[in-house]
């Protein structure tokens, strides 16, 4: 397992093929708005992505278990941090193969997670596609959300300035989610299509929530495939110190320096929202496509987590000790 501080070099190795499609799995979160469920399930402060909330596996392994039907472990990499490290080994080692640790020595939000990603990737293989996935989702028709993965790489290997974004169908008005305005049909993810962005609209009004909800909008499921290049690139349009931070870093990569260097580099560099900040002003062409026929769920709050049990007709042993209601929150 490679769990140091940044994996062993940042040159290319036998990871896979020039090229590949990779996964990044963005697992280092606090889930502090679900803390008070997973203390209760667990009896201690897990972030989300470590929790067990149904069946027998956490919402990371059940990440890992689904990214793994398209993309083969030794070209999936976890981003986590340094003091999440004792659950990501418990959970590998039940998980199967072994996929890449990066180990952030700080938190400086979902952008610096995903350019770190990115420039390990890159270093790798120089024309990788990533693929990424938060760990906190659940989906119930895996096989075929992963084929909606499979054909958005298809079209960014064809268009590689692309950046596309996978869409949920909403079901009600929500607030808490980001949303997406789609525009024309720039071309097609095999049977899909795919839309051009036209903007974001994140946690709005319920106002504003009703409207999009009526006018066709998506929600932001945060999976998107770009090329790790088409990443970078806009990485240093959009937070330039941040890349630029993560990008020096990277030189010392396979020294005995590497360590210190991602510690300074973590150590002064600003924190950036991966949406707010990079996506909302996307400089390159970014498209997003409806998944159809999916059934996901941001797993944020415990009402979301409460609501897909009932909805699976599920009933853990935890929920008949809740000290509220087992079902689901009224919005």
């Amino acid at each position: 397992m490679r769990m140091a501080g940044m994996p062993p070099a940042w040159t290319r190795s036998d990871g896979g093929a020039r090229g590949s499609l990779w996964a990044i799995v963005l697992a280092g979160g606090q889930g502090a708005r679900l803390r008070s469920l997973t203390r209760h399930v667990h009896g201690d402060d897990r972030p989300k992505q470590f929790a067990v909330l149904s069946g027998n596996r956490s919402l990371l392994r059940q990440t890992l278990d689904r990214v793994a039907l398209l993309i083969p472990r030794e070209r999936t990499v976890v981003v986590t941090m340094a003091e999440h490290l004792r659950h990501v080994a418990a959970e590998l080692e039940v998980a199967g193969g072994r996929p890449w640790i990066l180990t952030q020595p700080e938190d400086r939000g979902t952008a610096a997670a995903l350019l770190l990603a990115a420039h390990w990737t890159q270093a790798r293989d120089d024309e990788a596609t990533i693929a990424v996935f938060p760990s906190d989702h659940f989906v119930l028709e895996e096989r075929a959300f992963m084929g909606h993965v499979e054909a958005l790489a298809a079209f960014v290997e064809s268009n590689s300035d692309y950046t596309v974004l996978l869409g949920a169908q909403p079901t009600e008005p929500e607030t808490d989610y980001g949303w997406v305005e789609p525009a024309e049909r720039i071309g097609w993810a095999r049977r899909n299509p795919v839309h051009r962005v036209r903007c974001f609209r994140e946690k709005p009004s319920p106002a504003e929530a009703r409207s999009l909800f009526a006018g066709g909008a998506l929600w932001n499921t945060l999976v998107f495939v770009a090329r790790a290049a088409a990443l970078i690139e806009a990485g240093r349009e959009c937070v330039p110190v941040l890349e630029s931070r993560l990008r020096r870093a990277a030189f010392f990569g396979g020294t005995d320096h590497e360590r210190w260097a991602l510690r300074q580099a973590y150590g002064l560099a600003p924190t950036a929202n991966f949406s707010r900040s990079m996506l909302e002003v996307w400089p390159l062409p970014l498209g997003i496509c409806t998944l159809s026929a999916i059934t996901w769920c941001d797993l944020g709050t415990p009402a979301r987590v409460l609501k897909m049990l009932a909805d699976l007709g599920a009933n853990p042993a935890w929920a008949a000790t809740l000290p509220w209601p087992a079902s689901p929150v009224a919005k």
